[in-house]
């Protein structure tokens, strides 16, 4: 165990980018949900057979971090990113952590499982005035959609529609990274 803490102050769930080792050598970049309470430890589900799941059970954790680059949120959440360094380019902050798992099920058919994060060590790159971004968010809300276009107990229909409304949100709300990130969600989708 480590006396370190979360570089950011965490409630609700907080989104993120992890990136774990794979057996290649290479960080594997995923999005990251994490759920926060106010004296619970940190905690994370992941759902299906990812490179996460299994990486963390090979590694025993990975790196959190924390971006506004919608671009590199969608690609983590969407695809397969592998880079040669842990910590990305447009990461404002981040904590190595240790992922012990604490809990497996199922839901409507997707295996899931459940993890406690301990903070190891963590840095910041940059410190930012918050600005509620709805472009950002909409990209978000978008990846979440998309990712879960045909997994059972979804209605694809109804996310087609999120997914639509999440992109004019995103176009009129964002910025070029903004459009660019629902550009690349929409190759992704279109596959």
């Amino acid at each position: 165990m480590s006396d370190a803490d979360w570089p950011v102050e965490l409630r609700g769930v907080t989104e993120s980018v992890v990136t774990t080792l794979g057996p290649n050598g290479l960080w594997n970049a995923a999005a990251l949900g994490l759920h926060a309470g106010d004296s619970a430890p940190v905690t994370s589900r992941t759902w299906g057979n990812t490179r996460t799941r299994r990486n963390f059970h090979r590694q025993g954790g990975g790196v959190v971090q924390f971006t506004r680059d919608p671009v590199d949120f969608a690609e983590a959440a969407l695809s397969i990113r592998e880079d040669e360094e842990p910590v990305l380019d447009s990461a404002d902050a981040w904590v190595e952590v240790e992922a012990e798992q604490i809990g497996a099920g199922e839901t409507d058919g997707t295996r899931w499982e459940e993890w406690e994060l301990t903070p190891v060590e963590s840095g910041v790159r940059e410190r930012r005035v918050p600005l509620t971004d709805r472009g950002f968010a909409a990209v978000v809300e978008a990846t979440v959609a998309a990712s879960r276009l045909g997994v059972d107990g979804f209605d694809d229909a109804n996310l087609r529609s999120r997914l639509d409304y999440f992109e004019e949100v995103a176009r009129t709300c964002g910025g070029d990274r903004e459009r660019a990130a629902v550009d690349r969600i929409r190759e992704f989708v279109e596959r």
